[in-house]
């Protein structure tokens, strides 16, 4: 059912074999498994490539509540007596999408535990994590870690207004980008200098409210991952030529001394935010 849902959300075998942490092999023969359980075509060629059928279809629907359904079953008996505090750190980009209703499932399902939320940047909640004052943190990985609990990785996405840069162009591209040090900033500055595209800091600040701001305007263009594509910010378009850039890494960590609720929340983070990276109905801007 989880490799359904993923591939429902991803569209092809070899991304779904990324989300899920399996060889595409074996993706495809867990959906021949599938299949043969269901009696019925759930895939097709389309052309290329190969897309649910309208019995593919209706089954994701099911399978998206029995998998919610069980997640929450097994959240509610372990979480029944668990107790504590677990303070929770993540970076702007992980704010919204699939994080708040991933959240109240916790606080749902674990009724005694205090759950301590902070967002902010990667550099600022490393040090609270260090200090103990962050029991789970889920920011922009520099280092492997002894104590990653998983490792997300996206793409990185030029990104633009949805109606392009406002000002005619003068052969310097405008950017927005945060106050260093800033994966995103440093991959966009290198990928440009690689290939000696002019280009001038339009914007820049410590948030991402002011870096969306700038976007929205038409005044700049920056790099982000696609959660933070919406009905304002798209992807650049290809008349701008630009470059090339690396994958994102973001780590999720969990303290050695921490309790097996945070553990759990740790897990339960890592399958729904994969999933969230890969759908195309997030929407909610690169302000989160």
């Amino acid at each position: 059912m989880q490799t359904l849902v993923a591939f429902a959300e991803t569209g092809t075998l070899a991304r779904t074999a990324e989300v899920v942490g399996r060889t595409p092999s074996a993706v495809t023969a867990q959906m021949q498994r599938l299949e043969a359980l269901a009696g019925i075509s759930l895939l097709e060629a389309a052309g290329r490539r190969r897309v649910l059928t309208e019995a593919g279809e209706r089954l994701v629907g099911h399978a998206r509540r029995i998998l919610a359904a069980n997640r929450e079953a097994w959240l509610s008996l372990a979480g029944t007596a668990a107790d504590g505090r677990i303070g929770l750190g993540l970076t702007q980009d992980f704010a919204g999408g699939a994080l708040p209703p991933l959240l109240n499932a916790f606080a749902r399902t674990h009724p005694r535990v205090r759950l301590d939320l902070r967002v902010g940047r990667s550099l600022e909640l490393s040090k609270d994590f260090a200090a103990g004052r962050i029991t789970v943190l889920l920011a922009a990985r520099s280092k492997v870690e002894s104590d990653e609990a998983a490792v997300l990785q996206e793409p990185m996405r030029w990104l633009c207004a949805k109606d392009g840069l406002a000002g005619k162009p003068d052969g310097t591209l405008p950017l927005a980008v945060l106050d260093a040090p800033c994966s995103f900033r440093e991959a966009a500055l290198g990928a440009l200098e690689a290939e000696a595209i002019p280009y001038r800091i339009a914007s820049t600040g410590p948030s991402l409210a002011g870096l969306y701001a700038a976007v929205c305007a038409g005044i700049a263009v920056t790099v982000r991952t696609a959660r933070s594509i919406d009905g304002n910010v798209v992807a650049a378009p290809r008349k701008l030529s630009l470059p090339r850039l690396p994958r994102a890494e973001f780590s999720l960590r969990v303290r050695r001394d921490a309790e097996e609720p945070a553990h759990r929340l740790a897990e339960l983070l890592s399958s729904g935010l994969r999933l969230d990276a890969t759908s195309p109905a997030r929407g909610t801007g690169i302000h989160r």
